[in-house]
């Protein structure tokens, strides 16, 4: 009788809708490309970046700062720890979203932590700049 490998994962995807009830400024809204490596070497000199991104302008905090992680190919334990570092420094009131693909490192590590149930995660930007 022939034994048939099989691999079994089980993903639980949350889809967060768009919401085009409320229109932004642009300036409402800080996009931060993450580059293709997340870890020990270069996480803490991102933190520093993304927060000035997301400073204050006009005297208002941004309402929504998206990570985009489609571009990165490895990240580590920094990773999630950048993006926690994020949210905790945020003015009160903005939101974060990830942009992370579900197949890749980056999505199953941010799966794997729990973070995915925390922040919004989203498959593809324009999905998270339109909510």
């Amino acid at each position: 009788m022939p034994r048939f490998r099989t691999h079994v994962c089980q993903v639980t995807a949350v889809t967060f809708l768009p919401n085009r009830s409320r229109t932004y400024e642009p300036s409402e809204r800080v996009l931060f490309p993450l580059p293709t490596e997340i870890d020990f070497s270069n996480a803490d000199g991102l933190l520093p970046l993304i927060m000035a991104q997301a400073r204050p302008r006009a005297g208002r905090p941004p309402r929504l700062v998206v990570l985009d992680l489609t571009a990165t190919r490895f990240m580590d334990s920094q990773g999630v720890r950048l993006i926690n570092g994020v949210r905790r420094l945020l003015e009160p009131g903005t939101r974060v979203y990830v942009v992370a693909r579900p197949e890749s490192l980056a999505g199953r590590v941010l799966e794997l932590t729990g973070l995915r149930r925390d922040i919004p995660v989203y498959d593809n930007l324009p999905e998270a700049m339109a909510a």
